[in-house]
């Protein structure tokens, strides 16, 4: 079997967040850049332990990005994988990187394409999607629990108020939440190991852009707390009323 698992790079949570040219570019100098968590800890790690109970699963992981991205690409083979393969291309259109993903899929004719729900900086959770139209594939998405029978996948996914459980032949993609696997810390032989697998870079494939950053807006600063006294309950009434607007 082959699995292919899309990563990506995004800030990590603690980085300060700016924009510049007229708040249509991020500012990225001097941020820390992390593997998108939902790509990390569920499709990466899951990907893993289906390769631990089969040994002879060949795993690839897949980012489009530019040489910026290589540092957590070399992080996400320590986990494990056998090779990654980076396309050479900077685009925050989702169609566009849903194309150049389905273009190395289709080249390296994968069983099952695992990605994050969605990344942390966009939360745009269209990918998995786009990727399964673009390769005419079945696709689960919010998935929790992913089991393998020989080439018949049972996959547990997030529904409103509980959980649906599907059945699908492979080949397959699946977009991947919490409850999936369990966060892994790379050890220091998958990180020495990390440092000679394959990093093969490859040019993108044409493929439109539908879509281009029109503008950034930061949330609003928050406002400060206000005190209401115990014995006063009309003013917090009030306050509720006509500021929170909570009713």
């Amino acid at each position: 079997m082959k699995i292919l698992v899309c990563i990506s790079k995004t800030p990590d949570t603690t980085a300060k967040i700016a924009f510049k040219d007229n708040n249509t570019k991020f500012v990225a100098e001097g941020v820390q850049w992390i593997i998108n968590p939902y790509d990390e800890w569920y499709a990466l790690v899951r990907a893993i332990e289906l390769k631990e109970k089969d040994p002879a699963t060949i795993l690839h992981l897949v980012c489009v990005g530019l040489p910026d991205a290589d540092p957590v690409i070399r992080k996400a083979l320590a986990l494990g994988g056998d090779e990654a393969i980076r396309v050479n291309a900077d685009s925050q259109d989702s169609y566009y990187i849903a194309a150049q993903i389905a273009a190395v899929a289709r080249e390296g004719n994968y069983d099952l394409i695992f990605t994050g729900k969605e990344t942390i900086d966009y939360n745009g959770a269209s990918i998995g999607g786009m990727v399964s139209e673009l390769l005419d594939l079945p696709f689960i998405s919010l998935a929790t629990k992913f089991e393998l029978a020989g080439s018949l996948a049972t996959v547990t996914r997030e529904i409103e108020g509980g959980e649906q459980t599907e059945q699908v032949g492979l080949p397959l993609v699946v977009s991947c939440q919490k409850g999936m696997a369990e966060q892994r810390i790379p050890n220091m032989k998958g990180i020495m190991g990390a440092r000679s697998r394959p990093l093969k870079v490859v040019e993108p494939v044409t493929a439109d852009t539908l879509t281009s950053v029109v503008s950034f807006e930061l949330p609003p600063a928050k406002a400060g707390v206000k005190l209401v006294s115990a014995d006063n309950p009309a003013e917090l009434v009030r306050l509720l009323h006509e500021e929170a607007k909570v009713f």
